[in-house]
């Protein structure tokens, strides 16, 4: 059991680190770390107790968020614990609790839905249920990630088995077949229409079907179809054949299909200051669907940490425990790899992996799960409420009148001086606005010369508006230091113009997502935004996306000016092997569309070939 220490510095004003250190333990445990308020501000846990809570008081090193968070520091409590294992659980029940500011957090706790098979002798039933319980017998199928994916599986089987879904009051007192009967979505068991054998072939067979066993499913149903048929049973034949038709329809349409064993595959993305984890359920080698979190978190952590946090709260931080599978995929090593796997084999009753490095269907898993938290982070961002909110922070961090309508990044692209593209990107209050997007190819420059670059394009591209030709921004953005925006003002003092503001972003001393410095163009004053601020996630936003522009641009000209197919220094590709893949597909637009598999069909393509082909194609 847990033991509480005495090792507690209460309302000392300015913590007193170096006696605090003193006595504390060298044993594993937890520490929770306090305002002078009283207010929790952190919870972690610790091996070594000295050494962790030590680390936080180095005189160099600490990231600026942790700098913040010890600044805050007015006393600090410790829990020892009898091993690593408890000091893991003991913080995610304390972070679910405390709900620290420091720590990453998770606001969804609802416990995932499962198909509950009733215990029921002869005609058991099919139902939704929230949460996994031990009470009543019977079988429990999933977890789904949705209460949708639950009603589509029980859609499912009840228009191919006509398994019923009533509850067990309403079965008792019918005396006549019900609406589901009527519209066949259920066999009328209720009233004797269908024998208890020939139900309970129906219940093993909606079972193989949540197991993911639908080739077997087949196979039976083949069979039974054949001795109808001989039988000359031809409307049995028919139904039979009806539900093998529906059933090889559902298995195309599931999106990965084949593999076998159960699995979560937990995937990340980062971008503009927003956390982006997607879980998708894997049980019986089937995709049962996905979930995503936009987890909070406040201090400068990397995706191995963040994905330790985030684990750690998912199976063991909710007041549900979740069901815990055999293998659980990641990315990247997280943090403390062997112990999380060591928790939750101890908290399953059976060893549990925590895996990376992983092939064949779990691989498809995983690349699946990354495109999944990609792609929601993407939308994310694009959503109107995440831009409005950010508008609005942008419009006060910066004292302007109203909030932008329309804002504008520049930014250039080149290798080595050659090639120089410079990007022009858009958005308005609905995020990006790409129809809007231009590139500049710069011309009559010295190599390398990013300030005559930038004198161009700015040049070209506010000549038109003050001719009448253009859209006026209300801000404007020059990815770059002092010197690109004291560009940006000579070309606006030569113009005329005076009333857009103009606004650099440099990177900083560090060059790290957080740290970038922003100059204000009318006042040079050079000011730091906190990194968890909506306005900087909107600048970053749209720094990145003009950085992404420009080098998308610049690499489009540099191939065409070289005359270079695009399958062309992917190594491995060879002009027969080109010749083929255009062949196959009929040119570099299909065959960026196919996917990896299709292109192991192309003869001379190797699947390790294929993924090598694809990462090239897709690496903008």
């Amino acid at each position: 059991m847990p033991t509480r220490s005495d090792s507690s510095e209460q309302g000392t004003g300015e913590f007193d680190s170096k006696n605090f250190l003193k006595q504390l333990t060298e044993r594993p445990g937890v520490y929770r770390m306090y305002d002078a308020g009283g207010h929790v501000l952190y919870v972690g846990k610790a091996r070594n107790l000295k050494k962790r809570v030590s680390s936080y008081f180095r005189k160099s090193g600490l990231a600026p968020k942790t700098e913040a968070l010890v600044a805050k520091i007015d006393s600090i409590e410790v829990t020892i614990t009898g091993s690593e294992t408890e000091a893991l659980l003991l913080e995610q029940n304390l972070i679910k609790s405390l709900r620290p500011p420091y720590n990453i957090l998770l606001r969804d706790d609802k416990s995932y839905p499962y198909i509950y098979l009733s215990s029921h002798e002869d005609y058991p039933s099919l139902t939704f249920r929230r949460g996994r319980t031990k009470k009543g017998g019977g079988t429990w199928f999933g977890p789904f990630p949705s209460s949708g994916a639950v009603k589509e599986s029980l859609n499912v089987l009840q228009k191919v088995f006509g398994i019923r879904s009533c509850s067990e009051s309403y079965f008792r007192n019918r005396t006549r077949p019900c609406l589901q009967y009527q519209i066949n979505r259920c066999t009328a068991p209720c009233v004797g229409f269908i024998t208890p054998e020939e139900y309970q072939q129906d219940i093993r067979h909606a079972t193989m079907f949540l197991e993911g066993k639908n080739p077997a499913i087949i196979h039976d149903l083949m069979n039974a179809m054949e001795a109808a048929s001989k039988n000359l049973e031809f409307e049995k034949a028919a139904a039979y054949r009806d539900q093998i038709n529906h059933l090889r329809h559902v298995q195309e349409q599931q999106s990965v299909e084949g593999g076998d064993g159960d699995a979560d595959v937990v995937a990340i993305a980062q971008d503009a200051g927003i956390v982006c984890i997607v879980v998708i359920i894997v049980r019986g080698g089937r995709v049962l669907g996905t979930k995503d979190y936009f987890p909070k978190f406040s201090l400068e952590q990397s995706e191995a940490e963040l994905l330790a946090a985030f684990l750690g709260q998912y199976y063991f931080g909710g007041s549900a425990r979740r069901e815990i599978p055999k293998d659980i995929l990641v990315p990247v090593k997280v943090d403390e790899q062997e112990l999380l796997s060591q928790a939750l084999s101890e908290a399953a009753g059976r060893e549990t992996r925590v895996r990376g490095n992983v092939r064949g269907e779990r691989r498809r898993w995983l690349d699946l799960a990354m495109t999944n938290a990609r792609q929601t982070l993407l939308t994310h961002l694009a959503s109107k409420e995440t831009v409005y909110r950010r508008l609005l922070a942008l419009r006060d961090l910066l004292d302007l009148p109203e909030t932008p309508a329309r804002m504008e990044c520049f930014d250039i692209s080149h290798s080595q001086g050659e090639n120089t593209v410079a990007s022009c990107v858009v958005f308005d209050e609905n995020g990006p606005l790409k129809s809007d997007y231009r590139l500049y190819n710069i011309e009559g420059v010295k190599a390398g010369d990013d300030y005559a670059a930038m004198r161009q394009v700015l040049t070209r591209r506010y000549r038109r508006m003050v001719n009448g030709e253009g859209k006026k921004p209300d801000l404007v953005f020059i990815d770059g230091g002092k010197g690109q925006l004291n560009i940006a003002r000579e070309v606006f003092d030569e113009l005329g113009i005076s009333d857009i503001p103009l606004i650099g972003v440099a990177k900083g001393v560090t060059r790290r997502a957080g740290m970038e410095q922003l100059i204000d163009a009318m006042t040079d004053r050079v000011f730091r935004v906190p990194a968890d601020s909506p306005a900087l996630h909107l600048i970053q936003h749209i720094r990145d996306e003009s950085h992404r522009f420009a080098i998308t641009g610049h690499r489009a000209r540099r191939d065409k000016k070289r005359r270079q197919s695009t399958l062309e220094g992917i190594e491995g590709v060879g002009p027969k092997r080109r010749r083929e893949l255009i062949r196959y597909f009929g040119g570099i637009q299909g065959i960026r569309k196919a996917s990896v598999d299709e292109m192991t069909k192309v003869q001379g393509i190797s699947k390790a070939l294929a993924e090598t082909i694809y990462a090239a194609l897709h690496n903008d």
